[in-house]
């Protein structure tokens, strides 16, 4: 074992379960293909002037899924806005990541309670087939045939059709970047926030680097949407790490797409010899170790794999991280080759695209003002300071209310998290980091921070009344008291 391996957890057993579908067999693992690195001692940076880029009332660091929703929401609000983002497009794991598959919006009855964004922008990628999935006349139906075929397209789960669309990647970039630059957004693109700017206990601003050099960007509100809380973490606020190893949940991978397949063939070969195809997905874990079936996407010659999903790696260490690319990369040509040679539908498949972003399920959460626990599901009780509203994971349960304390750090101001990084319990994490519930809290997390700008005070003193008024206003679903 290397000296960077020591006092890591070991690469966790393999665990599965039907709730979603990103919760599958979580890879076991191999010898690194990095060797230890051999850096010694510090090196003393010398200081410096850093030029200010640019001041506004809301900076968004992160250009994810949340981060989107919450720039949208705040520029619609009356806030001068800026986003920054790393990479060269809008929309994180569900375009760069090529997680394509949108988790459930509709609740068991069939009632989409993630509206808000998460329904304008899929409305709007619709028309032209950027977003594929069961139709409103069928969300929350319970027949056997429409739930079969609906399962096999990831929209419906327990036997319910759920609004659980696939969407084009590119559209949907193409589209968030749109959507910004039409509400007034300023678009910072391959620009990486280094530190916040922290002064008595407030963040400020960023210093950020880009082919420009190292420039600060100051803000009234800072709005961390990096999706692993780097900003608010550096910053000071308290933070949680614990996870369970060996769930998926907690994962990391990165996704791949191969083309030239028929799908819909595959799908009936599975549908009509499964033990046939059983078999095959048999041998394919023998002679590939790792194995994951496809998934479909939102064209039939389109197939999406999700995988490797590898636990006892760390998103916050780049050497684990360039480990992920590596094994990641040799399973997508592993797979490509097994289903051409073997599977119906896949004479002709070739490798289309392997993700640019790291799929990455979890690294830090917020220590919040509040917080979503296990213990809170089952009452269904909408919390008094309600910003939205998750489905279920079980038929059993009623939906779950999402607070405003989860996005708002105990002790730093000038500061609001959304995404995968709000405060909740590692149970509850298992949905907040879906797609959807990324869109629920960066639109929450956009607006309370327009609001606290606009008006004066810190986050933390938004009226909650004020919040959740022009939360309706945006067509956000929230639940009366």
């Amino acid at each position: 074992m290397s000296e960077q391996d020591q006092g890591k957890p070991k690469i966790a057993e393999v665990r599965s379960s039907e709730i979603r579908i990103l919760q599958s067999d979580v890879f076991e693992g191999e010898e690194r293909a990095l060797p230890p690195r051999n850096g010694t001692g510090t090196y003393e940076e010398p200081g410096r002037s850093i030029p200010i880029y640019h001041s506004c009332d809301v900076l968004v660091v992160g250009g994810g899924p949340s981060g989107t929703a919450a720039a949208l929401a705040a520029a619609r609000q009356g806030a001068d806005v800026v986003m920054l983002e790393r990479y060269n497009h809008l929309g994180g794991l569900s375009t760069g990541g090529l997680v394509v598959w949108i988790d459930r919006m509709t609740d068991w009855t069939g009632r989409q309670v993630i509206r808000g964004f998460a329904e304008e922008v899929l409305d709007r990628l619709k028309p032209d087939g950027g977003a594929v999935g069961a139709p409103p006349s069928q969300w929350g139906s319970r027949d056997p045939v429409l739930a079969k075929h609906w399962g096999q397209r990831i929209s419906a789960f327990h036997g319910v059709v759920a609004w659980s669309p696939m969407i084009d990647p590119e559209k949907l970039k193409v589209l968030s970047q749109e959507m910004l630059l039409e509400a007034g957004v300023r678009l910072v693109f391959h620009s990486w926030a280094a530190l916040p700017i922290v002064e008595a206990g407030t963040v400020k601003g960023v210093i950020f680097e880009s082919k420009s050099g190292r420039q600060a960007l100051m803000a009234k509100v800072v709005v961390d949407a990096t999706g692993d809380g780097d900003i608010f973490a550096r910053a000071g606020a308290d933070f949680e790490n614990d996870i369970e190893q060996g769930d998926t949940h907690h994962a990391v991978n990165t996704a791949f797409l191969l083309g030239g397949v028929d799908m819909n063939r595959w799908l009936n070969y599975r549908l009509t010899q499964p033990e046939e195809s059983d078999a095959l997905l048999k041998l394919g874990r023998e002679r590939c170790g790792y194995f994951q079936p496809p998934y479909v996407s939102w064209r039939n010659d389109i197939a999406l794999f999700l995988g490797p999903r590898q636990s006892g790696l760390s998103a916050l260490d780049v050497d684990d991280m360039t480990e992920v690319e590596i094994r990641s990369h040799r399973f997508m040509v592993s797979h490509c080759q097994f289903f051409r040679e073997n599977a119906p539908g896949f004479e002709q498949a070739y490798m289309l695209q392997s993700a640019p972003q790291l799929g990455v399920r979890h690294t830090r959460r917020l220590a919040g003002v509040g917080r979503i626990e296990r213990s809170q599901w089952d009452a269904g009780v909408p919390l008094p300071d309600e910003i939205g509203v998750s489905p279920s994971l079980t038929l059993k349960l009623p939906p779950v209310s999402v607070p405003y304390g989860a996005l708002v750090p105990r002790r730093l101001n000038g500061l609001v998290a959304c995404g995968r990084h709000v405060s909740c319990d590692p149970n509850s994490h298992g949905f907040m980091r879906e797609i959807p519930q990324c869109w629920l809290t960066g639109q929450a997390a956009g607006t309370a921070a327009a609001l606290a700008a606009n008006g004066g005070v810190q986050p933390r003193a938004v009226h909650i009344g004020d919040l959740q008024g022009a939360l309706r206003t945006q067509g956000v679903f929230l639940q009366d008291r």
